[in-house]
C-alpha cells in the first residue's frame, strides 16, 4: 500500500507547507514564552515548565503527524485513517495544547472583553458536552460528512468550527484558570462518562450500518473529490485513469474499513477519557485529601 500512495507525490503525502506553518507556531510558541515574554504579559514569569514544552512542541509534532503528514491523504482514502485522525485530533491534541501554555499566557488570551464571557457560557458543562458531541455527531451523518469532503472551504470551515468545540469541552476539567475550576471531582468523573456516552451514536452508526454510509470512500466521483483536498490538482488529473477507487489502496473490502474505523475510534476515545479520568480520581484521592482534620481543642478543657 505505501509503494501505491508514491503516485501522489512528496507534496501530497508530506505537506511540506503545512510543515512551514507548524514550525512557524513552534518559534512563536518559543518567543512569546521565552526572550520576548515580557511584551506579552509575562512580566517576572519564568519560561514554560519542561513538562509545558514537552506538551506543547508534543503537540505540535501530533498536529503534523494528523494533518500533515500520511495519514491526512490516507484519511481522504480510508475510513479507519480518517477515524484515527479524528480521535487524535479532536481528543487528543487539545488537551496536549491546554496543559503545554503557561498559565500567564492563557490569562492574558482569555482576559478578553468578548473571549472571557463567551468561553464562559460555553464551557459551562452541560452547554461544553452538548455542543461538541452535537457537532461530532452531526458532522458523521452521511450528508454532512459528504459535503465537507465536497470543497476546500467547506473542510476546513467544518474542522476548525469542531476543533474550537473540542478545546472548549476540556475546558471545564483541565483549565488552569482558576474561575473556570468550578465542578467539583465527583462532576468532573460524571462530565468525562457523559462525554464517553453522548460521542457513542455517531460510532454506532458506523459500527453496526450494513452498507457502506459514505459517498466520499464508495463513488468514484465523490472519491476524486474529496482526495482533490490534498493532492494537487495537477497531479490528481494525470491519475484519473490509473486509479480504480479506494479499494487499490486498502486490504479491506469499503464496509470493513468502515467497521474498523468505527470500533477504533470508540477504542481510542475511551483510552484517552480512561487516562483523564484516571487523573481525576487519583488527584481526588490524594493522600493530602484523605488527611483528617484534626479535632477541635476543647473550650471547657483548662490549661
Amino acid at each position: 500500500m505505501w509503494l501505491n500512495l508514491q503516485i501522489f507525490g512528496f507534496r501530497a503525502l508530506w505537506s511540506p507547507y503545512y510543515l512551514l506553518f507548524i514550525l512557524g507556531l513552534a518559534l512563536i510558541y518559543f518567543l512569546i514564552t521565552g526572550p520576548y515574554r515580557h511584551k506579552f504579559g509575562g512580566e517576572g514569569e519564568g519560561k514554560p515548565s519542561g513538562k509545558q514544552q514537552f506538551f506543547f512542541y508534543g503537540g505540535l509534532v501530533l498536529l503534523y503527524a494528523v494533518k500533515g503528514a500520511p495519514v491526512d491523504l490516507l484519511s481522504h482514502i480510508m475510513l479507519t485513517a480518517h477515524m484515527i485522525q479524528m480521535a487524535l485530533y479532536y481528543i487528543v491534541f487539545p488537551i496536549f495544547i491546554i496543559k503545554g501554555i503557561p498559565v500567564w499566557l492563557w490569562r492574558k488570551i482569555v482576559d478578553r472583553p468578548v473571549v472571557k464571557p463567551v468561553l464562559k457560557f460555553f464551557s459551562f458543562p452541560l452547554i461544553s458536552l452538548l455542543l461538541f458531541n452535537t457537532l461530532f455527531s452531526l458532522y458523521h451523518l452521511p450528508v454532512i460528512f459528504d459535503f465537507s469532503k465536497s470543497s476546500q472551504v467547506a473542510h476546513s470551515s467544518i474542522s476548525v468550527i469542531i476543533l474550537v468545540a473540542a478545546f472548549i469541552v476540556w475546558w471545564p476539567i483541565l483549565s488552569p484558570l482558576k474561575e473556570f475550576d468550578r465542578i467539583p471531582p465527583l462532576g468532573k468523573i460524571f462530565y468525562i462518562f457523559a462525554n464517553g456516552v453522548l460521542i457513542t451514536p455517531a460510532c454506532v452508526l458506523i459500527i453496526f450500518a450494513d452498507t457502506p454510509v459514505y459517498a466520499a470512500y464508495t463513488q468514484d466521483g465523490a472519491w476524486l473529490q474529496a482526495l482533490a483536498l490534498c493532492v494537487p490538482t495537477g497531479v490528481l488529473q494525470g491519475l484519473t485513469s490509473s486509479i480504480s477507487g479506494p479499494e487499490m489502496f486498502s486490504p479491506m473490502t469499503t464496509l470493513e474499513d468502515q467497521q474498523l474505523g468505527g470500533i477504533i475510534m470508540k477504542v481510542m476515545q475511551e483510552i484517552t477519557y480512561g487516562i483523564i479520568l484516571a487523573k481525576v480520581f487519583f488527584q481526588w484521592f490524594s493522600p493530602k485529601s484523605l488527611q483528617v482534620d484534626p479535632l477541635p481543642a476543647n473550650p471547657y478543657e483548662q490549661g
